[in-house]
Order: structure tokens, then C-alpha cells, then sequence
């Protein structure tokens, strides 16, 4: 390993390294006898690429997972922030292994990571940058890396190095309510900012008796239309002609039987809200366009700019009765260019450090909440996710990919591993209102490992896509301590997660998306659940001993049962349907 810094002006380095439950963590102290901008510097090393044919990273878009050959220029970079993914990369075989895993404990700060192939040696190239971007003056700074080259299931690897992140950085994660768990109904897709009380509240009923227990209010209750898409925000007060009394309205949705969420956008202000003459220099960058039409982005280290926005909130939950919030945008904390405060010398703003402000704002939404409810619920989305997000909120969710299933799949199973008993959410979920049941159901099955968020506007679709929709929401209910709690193995991130399973002491269940792909159902000391999410009529499963098999459609109905020997077997377990594997004999 080499750390190297062109212009190291008044900074000294110290590095350390030592073995810490199997892994190397080196440790590299800087000082400086005065305040300065931390310097730009890399820590690079190289091990042998032997056996490495992918590199996973919580990059929700890098679903190719390759390795980029050094003149492209340096291989593939990837870079994490507080609002943005994770300082996380992993060198993975085509057999589930890692062979190497990389992170940094740094989930604050801009971090540019690499991990790519030479192609004259076929060695594999790693490596971290540190403060490419410039930050506030500080006389100290600490950096770990962990380095483990152990040789393990990738998932593994990944969750101990995500954990070791919030460890290493003294994170706590944000308390986590059951009813974070809960499947819920998002107005988003199905209305986008279409959104008025009456319509909503008959949803509200018809999702409470589908199984659904929460409903989110996405964007569209704080306008009617603007000059541009967010011009208007900033005020965050209902539009009248859209939810006349906004208490009444949540209250009515509680009464259906549903906890009730708000979205808002944390940073935009626009030039169209009566909040923009107050705020208007308290921007963290140059806003574009003309008037009227112009948004721009809070700076969080003006104290008024965070007061402003945790009464906001306050209000939500405490006035109007909302069981939590969605909170978007964060990752928009951020400087285009430069920072406005260096040429004003910092005024007015009690924080130099734009990560650190957001820190405490995003702290202070969680602790103020609570104080109203114990059990709020705060939902972030991708890409603002990590050990340092799991701070502030209880819910993450996969970004949006509307009818999307693949990238749902995949971006769920990748957040499972970097979340830790925060609760992972599907992006909302929509299918074409023409698909057969067996068709409706598989963007449900593409999800089953994730909190399941509904964006269908109920009152219209079949009711044939209804009954599938009640049948699944109460198996992932039935199943919940598993498919949320259980061991989570995901499998063969390259090709897209072609099976994905999850155990707990009473069951195992496995989903296969991929025709063709045999599933290889381990012992059968306890049940067995095969979900056939191919399309096809049938599975080829690996089985160690013979079982006895129960297929049920995708209403959950029996559609018959057999005995079949060990070896490999064609099941004919329904499209959209699954089978119960148990031992004959046995009794489930």
C-alpha cells in the first residue's frame, strides 16, 4: 500500500496498520500546526487478479459489476459522501466469492474509489481519494481503510464491512419501529402530484383491506403548478383546493385503519414561495434561470435555515397528525462549484463543515420527532443510504425504477446488505392493468425480500390483480421474521440476482427469476418454500433427499401435490406460484 499527496503544505502523516478480526485496517493520522484545507491525497495498493472477475459497489446503476482496464482512464471510479452511497467496494468472483473487500471509514466527506484491472499484468489496481473536493479548515483529521482479503460469500463480506463503516465512524443507527416493516401505499406513481384528500381517503379503505397499514402523501399537496418543477417549494403548506383541512384528511385516513407519511423536499427553496425572500441568501449555490422559476438549495449551516425546516416538521407530525415523513433530496446539499462562505468569511453560519451541519440537522429532525411520536417513521431513498443515513432515519428505499423488476430486485438486495436493521423498501411497485395475474404478480415477487410499496391506483386495476395482491401481502405477513430477518443470501450479483433466499430457524425460503436456473434447495430438516418467479410453468430444483411437495398458485390456492426423489427434479410449481418442500412423512 502507498499514501501519496502532491501538495502536503503544513500536514504531516503517521500511518499504522493492524489485523482486526481477519481483516487489515491501516490508520493515517494528518496534522497540522494551523487550520488548513485538508490536503488531496490517495491511498493505492495492488493485489493479484487471480479468481476476480467483478467489482460490486453500492452504485444502484452499476448492475454490470465490471472490471474496467486501467486506460479508460484509471478504471471505473466510483464516490461516496454523507448523502450519497458508501465507501464500499468489493472484488467478487462468478462463484459467490470475494477475494477482496475495501472500505473507508470517512461516510461524511467526499471519497473517489477504484478498483480496476492492468491490463499488461491482470493485477487488480485499488485505491482511495481523499478530499478532491475542498472542505473546511481543521488542524486534525483521521482516515481507516480496511482491507480483507479473505476469501467469502460476497454478502458477507460486504454487510461486515458496512457494519464496520458505522463502527469505525462511531455512528448509532436510528431506532427502528415494527411498523417500519409494514407494507405501505404510495400516492407517487399512481397520481404523481395529482393528489387531492377525497380520492385518496377511498384508497385509503381499499388498501387497508388489500393487508397494506401505511399510505405516504407524495409531492403534489403543497402546489397545483409552477413555473418549474419545484419553484413553488418552500413553504410546505397545503393547497386549499386540494386538502381543505389537512388534520381532517389524515384523520380520515387513520380511521381506514392506515399510519399516514408526508413527503417533502429538505433543501429546495423557489423563487415562487414566500419562504424565498427570507432565505434567499442563505443558499449554498448560484441558483439559474429567470424570475419567477428559480430554485435553490438551503445552506444547513445557517442555524435559521435548520430551525425553519425542523418546525416545518414539527408541524407535520405534531399539528396535522402524520406518523412520519419522507424526507428527499438530501444528496442536493452540495457545492456546483465553490463555497459561497469562504469569500464571506463564513457570516451567519455556525457550522463550517456543510456535512457536519446536515449531520446535526438530519439528528435533530429524528430527535424532535421522536420526542412527538416515540415511533415516527423517516424514509430516505437511494442513493443517500449507508451507515451514516441509517442515523437519521428507519426506512430506505431502492430508487425509483418504476416496472422496473429487475432493478427493484437488485437494488433491494444491495441495500439489505449496507442497511442493517434499518428497514429496506422496494421502489412503489406498478404493472399494466392488461397482465395476466401470473404477470401482475411477478414485480411482487421481485420484491418479496424488501418492504413491499404499492402505487396503483386500487379503485381501477382488475380484481383478479387485487386478490393477488391481498394473497402476497399476507404470505410476505406470514413470513415477515424470515424474509426480513433472516439469514439473506443473495446470489450472483453479475447476472442480477437469479436467486435470492432467506432462512430462519422454522423455514427456508428460496425465489428464482430466471428460467433455466436450477435452485438447489439445501437439507430439508425444516420447510421449504420455492417461489417459481421465472414466468414458467415449472422448476428444475436440486434436491438432497426425497420430499414431499405441495404447489400453490398464485392466489395461494393448492393446485396439487407429490413425492420426488433426490437428484434433480422438474417441479411443477405454477407460474407465480410456489411449492412447499417438507419430508414425507412429515407434518407442516
Amino acid at each position: 500500500m502507498t499514501v501519496s499527496c502532491k501538495d502536503q503544505g503544513s500536514w504531516n502523516f503517521k500511518t499504522a496498520s493492524e489485523v482486526c478480526e481477519g481483516a487489515e485496517v491501516i490508520t493515517i493520522d494528518l496534522g497540522s500546526s494551523v487550520e488548513a484545507q485538508l490536503p488531496k491525497f490517495d491511498v493505492d495498493f495492488k493485489f493479484s487478479g487471480a479468481d476476480v472477475h467483478h467489482v460490486w459497489s453500492t452504485d444502484y446503476a452499476n448492475r454490470g459489476m465490471t472490471l474496467w482496464p486501467g486506460l479508460w482512464p484509471e478504471g471505473k471510479r466510483y464516490s461516496s459522501q454523507l448523502a450519497r452511497d458508501a465507501p464500499l467496494l468489493a472484488a467478487v468472483n462468478a462463484n459467490d466469492r470475494a477475494k477482496l473487500t475495501m472500505a473507508a471509514s470517512d461516510a461524511f466527506n467526499k471519497v473517489v474509489m477504484r478498483m480496476f484491472v492492468d491490463e499488461r499484468t491482470c493485477e487488480i489496481s485499488g485505491g482511495f481519494t481523499f478530499f478532491s473536493e475542498l472542505t473546511a479548515p481543521v488542524k486534525s483529521y483521521r482516515i481507516q481503510i480496511r482491507i480483507d482479503r479473505r476469501d467469502r460469500f460476497w454478502a458477507d463480506a460486504v454487510r461486515d464491512a458496512s457494519d464496520w463503516i458505522g463502527r469505525a465512524a462511531g455512528f448509532k443507527s436510528a431506532y427502528v419501529p415494527e411498523s417500519a416493516f409494514d407494507p405501505l401505499y404510495s400516492t407517487w406513481y399512481a397520481y404523481l402530484q395529482d393528489v387531492n384528500a377525497s380520492p385518496l381517503e377511498a384508497e385509503a379503505r381499499l388498501a387497508a383491506s388489500l393487508g397494506m397499514k401505511t399510505m405516504i402523501l407524495d409531492d403534489g399537496w403543497q402546489k397545483v403548478k409552477s413555473k418549474t418543477f419545484y419553484s413553488a417549494t418552500g413553504d410546505w403548506l397545503p393547497v386549499k383546493s386540494r386538502f381543505p383541512d389537512m388534520k381532517a384528511h389524515v384523520d380520515a385516513v387513520h380511521r381506514a385503519g392506515l399510519k399516514y407519511m408526508l413527503w417533502l423536499s429538505v433543501p429546495f427553496v423557489g423563487d415562487e414561495s414566500a419562504a424565498w425572500k427570507r432565505f434567499e441568501k442563505m443558499l449554498l449555490s448560484g441558483v439559474k434561470g429567470k424570475s419567477p422559476g428559480r430554485v435553490g438549495v438551503l445552506d444547513p449551516r445557517f442555524p435559521e435555515v435548520r430551525e425553519y425546516l425542523l418546525q416545518t416538521y414539527e408541524r407535520v407530525v405534531g399539528e396535522w397528525g402524520f406518523d412520519g415523513v419522507k424526507l428527499d433530496f438530501i444528496d442536493s446539499f452540495r457545492f456546483v462549484s465553490v463555497d459561497p462562505a469562504v469569500a464571506e468569511n463564513y457570516a451567519g453560519r455556525d457550522y463550517k463543515s456543510l456535512p457536519e451541519a446536515v449531520n446535526v440537522l438530519m439528528k435533530e429532525v429524528n430527535r424532535r420527532l421522536r420526542k412527538i411520536n416515540p415511533d415516527v417513521l423517516i424514509e430516505f431513498r437511494q442513493r443517500y443510504m449507508g451507515p451514516a443515513i441509517r442515523q437519521y432515519g428507519n426506512m430506505i428505499r431502492a430508487t425509483d425504477c418504476p416496472a422496473d423488476m429487475a432493478s427493484n430486485r437488485s437494488r433491494i438486495c444491495n441495500l439489505r446488505l449496507t442497511s442493517g436493521e434499518t428497514a429496506v423498501h422496494a421502489d412503489m411497485l406498478v404493472w399494466s392493468p392488461d397482465e395476466t395475474p401470473q404477470g401482475a404478480a411477478l414485480p411482487i415477487l421481485s420484491s418479496l425480500f424488501g418492504v413491499i410499496q404499492y402505487s396503483m391506483v386500487l379503485q381501477t386495476i382488475p380484481e383478479t390483480h387485487r386478490n393477488v395482491v391481498r394473497h402476497w401481502l399476507k404470505f410476505t405477513q406470514d413470513h415477515r421474521s424470515t424474509l426480513m430477518r433472516g439469514e439473506f443470501r443473495p446470489h450472483q450479483p453479475q447476472a442480477g440476482f437469479p436467486i435470492v433466499e432467506a432462512e430462519s430457524d422454522k423455514e427456508r425460503i428460496i425465489a428464482v427469476y430466471v428460467s433455466g436456473v436450477a435452485a438447489a434447495s439445501g437439507s430439508i430438516d425444516k420447510p421449504v418454500y420455492i417461489i417459481n418467479a421465472t414466468g414458467a410453468k415449472s422448476l428444475v430444483v436440486e434436491l438432497p433427499a426425497a420430499a414431499k411437495v405441495e404447489y400453490f398458485d398464485t392466489f395461494g390456492i393448492k393446485a396439487g401435490s407429490a413425492e420426488v426423489g433426490a437428484g434433480l427434479q422438474r417441479l411443477d410449481i405454477p407460474a407465480s406460484g410456489y411449492a412447499i418442500m417438507t419430508r414425507p412423512g412429515s407434518a407442516r
